[in-house]
């Protein structure tokens, strides 16, 4: 799949970001590549892999699930939000 024009605009629109002009094509170029290299995993044989198939010996290390009482994260998160309210992102309504 190539990203022209089309593509992109409907991304900027999707994300809310907007792209300068001069990087358009910067841009395009690299996610094209991306979606160039996803392609080709897509075409791998995995059908005789497990599906719990790891690289790891023994499987993924699990961690202790421990609540932090660390109210500075949620801050800084919200922080970067273009809107926020009550310790919450506000977003536009997609259902009517």
């Amino acid at each position: 799949m190539q990203i022209d024009n089309t593509v992109l605009e409907k991304l900027e629109k999707l994300s809310h970001l907007y792209i300068d002009e001069d990087k358009k094509e910067e841009v395009m170029s690299q996610l094209s590549e991306i979606v160039s290299y996803v392609e080709n995993l897509a075409q791998l044989d995995t059908s005789n892999l497990d599906a719990s198939f790891s690289t790891l010996e023994g499987g993924t290390p699990m961690r202790e699930d421990t609540v932090s009482p660390n109210l500075t994260v949620g801050k800084s998160i919200l922080s970067h939000a273009p809107l926020s309210e009550d310790d919450f992102f506000v977003v536009p309504a997609i259902i009517e």
